[in-house]
Parts: structure tokens; sequence; C-alpha cells
């Protein structure tokens, strides 16, 4: 196109699409990076000639804006200029030389934090509160994938999933579709390896992806299609486990396949106890490419439940894990007397507390 000119450039081992207009007007990224250079020469020059009225310290604002809203270039470029600003005014400021140098350490320490501010903007290839307002709402949009749909007469489903120190980003999460045509329901909980930052950005990622896939294919062939997906994406930490379940909502007949992951209990109310699924685990997810995943097959009665909760509900340091599973069964079947919410119910409960992630769905069937 005659506007503009496109290309690729590579930029720390990561290839990005560039486009270069060539329009005769100033575009908004120019037109902010004058405005802060007016403001700036403002502040240079009413900090020297009318210090009372308008002090150095009115350069902080321009900085933090800078760091925000500037390209890393443009943002080098104004902080060059700062830095004559304060060479100029720094010898001439009327006030003890130990105030002057703890100004001017407090000026060059926010401009350090903005280079990493705007390192860490550029990475995103947005600039502003738009990366925020993005993250925000790809977080919500994906959130809303696992929110269990309403079910029919005589079902009821709830989930809960708690982040590790009360973090925004979860490495556990959970999916669920709902065919009501065939009256049935699938709800996948995905435990993703690692901690922190990294473990909810490939949560973020999986729980996308594999969201689609719900549904879309086959319940048998649900498991092997997502660790093909993860095996292709090549990650370091790139494994994660997983428990499927598929569940008849006319005959209570249910299916559930499992990928490394802690197995489900089930409640009998006959018997008024919970029980731990005798199911076969079958290999982490992204580990072996080509795995198929066992199934196993069972029936709820009226009264009955599944529950599937990820491993931060049951472990935890310096216990066994069999006693963590006896005291998430202890705290179900206390929920189910009561009446109350089963999944809220064991994370609240967990031993591990804030120091990992829980996550757990019941399904049961009145």
């Amino acid at each position: 196109m005659a506007g503009h000119d496109s290309g690729w450039t590579e930029h720390d081992g990561v290839r990005r699409r560039t486009v270069t207009s060539r329009g005769g007007g100033l575009d908004q990224g120019m037109v902010i990076a004058l405005g802060l250079v007016v403001g700036l020469a403002a502040v240079a020059f009413g900090s020297i000639v009318f210090s009372e009225w308008l002090p150095i310290s009115m350069l902080f604002p321009l900085l933090v804006v800078s760091g925000l809203l500037l390209s890393p270039q443009r943002l080098l470029v104004f902080l060059g200029l700062s830095l004559v600003v304060i060479a100029l005014w720094a010898p001439q400021a009327q006030i003890p030389g130990p105030r002057v140098a703890g100004v001017v350490l407090a000026l060059l320490a926010v401009m350090g934090l903005v280079v990493v501010i705007s390192r860490s903007r550029d990475l995103v290839g947005v600039r502003g509160f738009g990366a925020d307002r993005m993250f925000a709402e790809l977080r919500d949009r994906i959130a809303s994938v696992g929110i269990m749909p309403v079910l029919p007469d005589g079902w009821s489903a709830t989930s809960r999933i708690l982040s590790a120190h009360s973090d925004r980003f979860s490495g556990d999460f959970v999916i669920a579709h709902l065919d009501d045509d065939r009256g049935r329901l699938q709800v996948a909980l995905v435990d993703v390896s690692g901690k922190g930052t990294g473990a909810g950005t490939r949560s973020l990622l999986l729980s996308g992806a594999l969201g689609g896939l719900l549904g879309s294919v086959p319940a048998a062939d649900f498991l092997r299609a997502a660790n093909d997906y993860l095996v292709r994406q090549g990650w370091e930490e790139g494994f994660a486990t997983a428990v499927h379940v598929e569940l008849d909502l006319a005959t209570g007949r249910y299916s559930v396949a499992n990928a490394g992951h802690p197995s489900p209990a089930r409640y009998t109310s006959g018997r008024a106890r919970w029980t731990v699924l005798d199911a076969e685990r079958g290999p982490l997810l992204g580990v072996l490419p080509g795995i198929g995943f066992e199934r196993e097959c069972g029936t709820l009665d009226r009264g009955d439940a599944l529950l599937l909760y990820s491993d931060g509900v049951i472990e935890a340091r310096d216990r066994d894990l069999t006693d963590g599973i006896d005291r998430m069964l202890g705290v179900a079947a206390m929920s189910v007397l009561r009446g109350g919410d089963v999944a809220s119910d064991v994370c609240e409960a967990a031993r591990s507390g804030e120091d990992d992630d829980r996550a757990a769905v019941a399904v049961r069937r009145h």
C-alpha cells in the first residue's frame, strides 16, 4: 500500500511485524512526546527562574507519564533532556546541598523505574494503560469459560478457584461445556506446572485453547487433543495435569479420564460417604505425543455427587498425602450434610492455605 511501509524485524530473538507510517501528519506518540518536551521546558524554566513557584519536583509526574506513554527510543531522548535540566538546576538550587543530593537521587531512581516500565510495556506492544485493560479483559473472558452452566432440574454444579497468595492469575483453571441438545455436561480441571506469573500466563493461554476444544472434539478424544496441543508448544515447563468428566444428565452415567491428576472423589448418598475413584491415571499432558487416555465409567444415582480437585487442596508441607485426602473428604462430607457449597468448602479448608493454588468442582444429582 502507498500509505505505509511494513516489514519484519528481529529484536531480542523475537520476530516482530513493524509498520511505519508515511503520512504527512504526526502520530499520537509524537504529539505526546512534544507535549512532554514542552512540559519539561516549562519545568526547567520555572525551577531555575521561579524556583519558589515551580519546584523541580514537578519533573516527577512528567517522568512517570513518559514511562507509560513513550516508546523506549523516545523515552531515552526525554530522559536525556531531563538529565540536562537536572544538571542546570542543581548548581543553582536554593536549598541545602544534602537536600539537592536527595532530590537528584530520587529523580534518578524514578528514571530507572520508568525505563523498566517502558521496556515491559514494549514487550506487550501496548502503550499507556491499554496493556492493563487488555490483560484484564483477556483474564475475565477466559474465566467466563470456567463458569459452571445452569443445569437442568435435578442437577447442581459449583466451582471455586483460589490462587496462591491471592494473586489475580492462577495456575489452576476450570472449563465447562453444556450440550443442551444431547443433555451432556463436560468439565475439565487443569493444573499447569509452576507457580507465579509464568504459570498464570500459560494457564491463560491453555484455558482459552482447551476451552475451544471442549465440546468441539469427542469427549473420548479431549485429553489426547489437549496433550498434542501442549506437546506442540515446546514450553520448558510445558506439562500440566488434568481430569476430564463427561456426564449424561438424563441417566447419570459418567466417564472420567485422568492425565496425572489427583483422582476424583464420589459421594454415595446411600452410604453417606465420599470415596476416591480408583481410576487409571494417564501420563502428564505435554510430555509424550500421541498418547491415549483410558476412561472409567459409572453412574450417579439421586443424591450422589462427583468432586474434582487440584493437588493444592490435598497437599501441604510436612503432611502425608493420605492425610490431606482424608481431611478433604471429611470437609466434603460435612458440607453435603449441611447443604453447603462443597467446592468452596474444600478449597477454603485446604491445609496448603495461601502457599498453593486450589481449585475444585462439585457436581451433584438431586
